[in-house]
């Protein structure tokens, strides 16, 4: 994409409601605009990585073997009448009446809708286990909306729903989805904690939040130093064998991890060395539960079982905030100068300055950079703008893709381009063929 033809409304100021990095730096670098409170828009470079993100999580349930389908935002309030939670789940649900009076609402989530759907087209235990999840925008009419995406009352959450037989087989579903989570965190540049929590209004005793740590996380969080130094890497594992997905369980929450609603500190102080206790703040960025026949049974979501008998199952739900995640990532990985985005998830793989724009030689060099990118399937941000060079570092700076691709008339001379990384700020000369190789090696098999 040529900068010079794309919309990128970047902002030289700090809007004075932005109270945390995340909001700050989407805002200047043009990625949101608030339409209301808690309520945005996605300009075009947040929406490239919003949809990064929603793919990533995508493979990875696709790599469980769970089903992708799409429910409604509206539903009708009959149905969490069914369950007792219409009145139960307080202000934060947006209740509205259509134009025949009939009762409906915004939904925050979908746990009434799947089991409704369920009920209606499964009747007997061996179509049994079933996963089915959507990625959809959800709403929860939160008092204080605030940090911009990170807690709006608008929020796109990859939401999915396990139905089985028996508790043993809801488990390994549950164990299925945490190991699913580890990988799909990592592969956005996250280490992603699960941390034992509270249901709140799901419901379930047995759940886990996954935490990212960042002094702005709205929950304080308590953990063994040790679980910092776990990660899942590229094991492959069955996600059909329950012991292989029990023993990754077993080793990411078999040591003390829990937010300040579960935290014991008896418990931490007997089971943490002192020297590995850790106090923190994190951001929720998923959750699963285990919440057995709470929806089945009132909803009537049963089955046939071996022996012909009437049971209803027993379900989970598993969810991930795929908008909440672009705010958390970039708590994460943001320096003074602006967002610096893992390879995974940026908006563009690589970015092309052109020093002297209307150079005949530096305009053809990078045409053939751009051009080269493309054909390994790699997606540039061309600056072909007339802007000065300080202010083309400062906006690719701002934006924060991972690697740049520095071009001008006194480098041509002598065949380099300069290709520099974000992290580091290290840059490296070479030619621009060598540049374009080093790039599509970075991204190879991503």
């Amino acid at each position: 994409m040529r900068l010079s033809r794309y919309f990128l409304p970047v902002l030289k100021e700090t809007p004075a409601e932005a109270q945390i990095a995340s909001h700050r730096l989407m805002l200047r670098a043009g990625m949101i605009r608030q339409q209301a409170a808690g309520i945005y828009s996605w300009l075009p470079l947040g929406y490239r990585v919003l949809r990064r993100i929603e793919r990533i999580v995508h493979e990875e349930q696709s790599r469980a073997g769970h089903i992708p389908m799409l429910m409604p935002t509206l539903q009708p309030a009959d149905l969490w009448r069914e369950s007792g939670r219409y009145d139960d789940y307080g202000e934060e649900m947006l209740r509205i009446a259509d134009r025949h009076g009939r009762d409906m609402l915004y939904g925050p989530t979908n746990e009434e809708m799947i089991t409704d759907i369920f009920r209606a087209h499964v009747g007997s235990y061996r179509d049994l286990p079933l996963t089915l999840y959507h990625i959809q925008w959800k709403f929860r009419d939160e008092i204080r909306p605030r940090f911009g995406v990170m807690r709006g009352r608008e929020f796109y959450m990859k939401d999915g729903y396990t139905f089985d037989l028996t508790e043993d087989d809801a488990k390994h579903a549950y164990n299925r989805h945490l190991v699913s989570y580890l990988r799909t965190y990592e592969r956005m540049g996250l280490q992603a904690i699960p941390m034992k929590a509270e249901g709140g209004p799901i419901g379930g005793d047995y759940t886990h939040e996954f935490l990212v740590l960042a002094e702005t996380g709205e929950s304080e969080v308590f953990y063994d130093a040790e679980i910092t130094d776990l990660t899942f890497g590229d094991r492959e594992i069955d996600y059909d064998d329950h012991a292989q997905c029990a023993a990754v369980l077993e080793e990411f929450t078999s040591r003390y991890a829990r937010t300040d609603d579960t935290h014991d500190e008896a418990v931490f102080h007997d089971r943490v060395p002192e020297a590995r206790r850790r106090r923190s703040r994190g951001i929720e960025v998923g959750q699963i539960f285990y919440f057995g026949t709470k929806y089945s049974e009132p909803m009537g979501a049963v089955v046939t079982g071996p022996g012909g008998e009437r049971v209803p199952v027993h379900m989970g739900s598993h969810g991930i905030g795929v908008s909440r995640l672009v705010g958390a990532i970039i708590e994460a990985s943001h320096d003074e100068r602006g967002i610096v985005w893992p390879e995974g998830v940026t908006p563009f793989h690589c970015g092309i300055v052109n020093l002297k724009q209307g150079d005949t030689e530096a305009d053809s060099a990078c045409a053939r950079i751009y051009h080269a990118l493309a054909g390994h399937g790699l997606e540039a941000l061309y600056d072909d703008t007339e802007e000065r060079a300080g202010a083309k570092f400062a906006t690719q700076d701002l934006i924060g893709l991972p690697w740049r691709i520095t071009v001008g008339p006194r480098g041509l001379k002598n065949g380099v381009v300069e290709l520099t990384s974000r992290r580091t700020g290290e840059s490296e000369e070479m030619s621009p063929e060598a540049a374009v190789a080093r790039v599509a090696e970075i991204y190879a098999g991503r």
